[in-house]
């Protein structure tokens, strides 16, 4: 009666292979986010920082991404961002948050030990797990404000103008002429 097609792929691939996804916040405030895909992660092996302290397992994510930051193309924003701090967001087919930056509830989803395995943490295959200032998520659980700055608004924009093919442009102080989208 059981079909492959109904197994869940977070328990269909084994623990030893999982896929883990880190989303990087530089600003809350700003919901600025790019995520970090890791595969084949060992969650009983990998812990999260100190391989040195643990025996047999193997730093993942405060080593690998402050590294992938630093080196791959993409990322130079977020080179300045002082990162500090994980959280669970979610897990596959679990409940996620309408906060589309973090998870303001469950404070206990904070990983603070750097040496347990991730799978003793609640980790499986497709968990997304934050990482962030902590300074900056305390003063944003206070006060959850978000900044959206329209185009017109970021560029001062003297006027708007519907070309002939239904696109909008936005003509700029310094006379340069920006497509925005087709309307």
């Amino acid at each position: 009666m059981s079909d492959s097609t109904d197994i869940l792929r977070n328990v269909a691939l084994p623990i030893t292979s999982a896929t883990i996804t880190v989303r990087i916040i530089k600003s809350f405030k700003f919901r600025t986010e790019r995520s970090l895909v890791l595969h084949d992660v060992n969650l009983e092996t990998t812990t999260i920082a100190c391989a040195h302290l643990c025996l047999h397992s193997l730093p993942l994510i405060l080593n690998h991404c402050p590294l992938a930051v630093a080196t791959q193309p993409g990322w130079k924003p977020y080179r300045n961002a002082v990162l500090d701090t994980l959280k669970l967001y979610t897990k596959a087919h679990g409940a996620k948050t309408s906060n589309l930056i973090i998870n303001l509830d469950h404070d206990e989803w904070i990983l603070d030990d750097d040496c347990k395995p991730l799978v003793a943490l609640g980790f499986e295959n497709e968990t997304e797990v934050s990482y962030f200032n902590r300074q900056d998520y305390e003063e944003f659980k206070i006060n959850p404000e978000v900044c959206w700055r329209t185009l017109t608004q970021s560029f001062s924009a003297q006027s708007m103008i519907i070309d002939k093919l239904g696109r909008l442009k936005l003509s700029i102080l310094n006379g340069v002429c920006i497509t925005v989208a087709k309307v």
